[in-house]
């Protein structure tokens, strides 16, 4: 399995990412449609360009190919020169194709992808003005994004509170998200590891806390996702793809944190969710995207499958006897390898499939959430999970 990964990552997702790159403008183009017509005058998202920089970062890391670390200071440039705000701080939302500002928003999600990219290309190039700019997201999000309850979502180019339609979605407004909470925490992770910063790491601490008083729910055995600004649920809504997620993603947390007592009280947490998932997602060969009011999407997304591949691998890896899972990352890889990877030249994965691996033609290949990050980083965590 692990040697068909490496070859996927190698001779297909980094190739077709390479592909994306714009020499005239910078960072990487924004729209490739399911017909693969490339649009270069698209609207180039920083989210994009934050997770291709993080991709490429990580891939020196990994593979030690001097090329994947020209592609992400190409990013890193990108991001540095354009997605920063040099009058009122933090990173937009979104550009032209040219990198003027195109949506102004400032997403407390968006300054957490931010820190992810530039903390990970310190880590690849030890480029001090990386770290320095990540820190400083970090504080727009500690000064500007948050109350004394946690972190709120969307806000205006001058940091004045609005609405969070980026990232509310199943018919509901939510003034908190697990969602952004999730990212806040990977972000900082990353940042901890590579400064050993004493605030970040007690951020972290606190946020760990808020997993356990506020979204997981121990009689459902999930994640809420949508909240009010006191924390009660908006919907009856389990997605199972951010609670495979956030199992491996928190177990990583709790890693680099080396708290053997917050380990034992979390630990528990995320096994919970990868149980229940296993239980209520996985058919066997793939893994459904959420369930709403009890009636389950069918649907298989990109991002899903290869967050269910590495949480799944993860969960088998702190207990050797749940073999089942092992066998459903396997399976899921057979699944993606078979459907889910578009097998046209000039292409990479579709957005999504039905169950039975039938893609849905209206989705595009590359957009401002369709990146690398997902299906390359679980790429590059089976291969580091498998060496030596």
């Amino acid at each position: 399995m692990v040697d068909e990964i490496r070859k996927h990552l190698t001779e297909k997702i980094i190739p077709f990412w390479k592909g994306l790159r714009d020499d005239e403008f910078g960072g990487y183009y924004g729209y490739l449609g399911y017909d693969l017509k490339l649009d270069k005058k698209a609207e180039k998202g920083c989210i994009l360009n934050s997770r291709i920089t993080w991709f490429f970062s990580n891939a020196y890391m990994v593979l030690g190919e001097e090329g994947l670390l020209g592609e992400a200071k190409h990013g890193f440039e990108f991001m540095r020169e354009h997605c920063f705000d040099k009058q009122d701080g933090g990173i937009f939302w979104s550009l032209n194709y040219d990198g003027t500002p195109l949506d102004m928003t400032k997403h407390t999600y968006n300054q957490a992808f931010g820190i992810y990219a530039l903390s990970a290309y310190y880590e690849a190039s030890k480029d001090e003005e990386a770290l320095s700019l990540a820190k400083s997201l970090f504080h727009v999000i500690e000064e500007k994004c948050r109350d004394d309850g946690g972190y709120l979502e969307a806000f205006t180019k001058d940091f004045k509170p609005e609405s969070n339609e980026k990232l509310s979605e199943n018919g509901v407004m939510a003034e908190r998200t697990m969602n952004t909470f999730l990212h806040v925490l990977e972000a900082y992770t990353q940042l901890y590891k590579v400064s050993g910063d004493v605030y970040v790491k007690e951020r972290m601490l606190w946020l760990l806390d808020l997993l356990e008083e506020k979204l997981y729910n121990p009689s459902l055995h999930r994640q809420e996702v949508f909240f009010d600004k006191e924390y009660h649920s908006l919907i009856d809504l389990h997605s199972f793809g951010h609670d495979i997620e956030a199992a491996w993603l928190v177990n990583l947390a709790l890693q680099v944190l080396g708290e053997m007592k917050l380990s034992a009280r979390i630990a528990p947490i995320t096994s919970d969710l990868v149980s229940q998932v296993y239980k209520e997602a996985y058919d066997g060969h793939s893994f459904a995207n959420e369930c709403e009011k009890g009636v389950v999407n069918e649907h298989r997304i990109w991002w899903v499958q290869a967050e269910a591949i590495v949480g799944f691998f993860d969960a088998y890896q702190r207990d050797n006897s749940k073999k089942e899972y092992l066998e459903a990352s396997e399976h899921i890889w057979e699944f993606v390898k078979e459907h889910v990877v578009d097998k046209r030249d000039g292409s990479e994965w579709f957005w999504e499939v039905d169950k039975d691996g039938k893609p849905y033609p209206d989705r595009p290949i590359v957009e401002p959430w369709k990146c690398p990050y997902h299906n390359g980083r679980m790429c590059m965590e089976l291969i580091k999970r498998n060496q030596g």
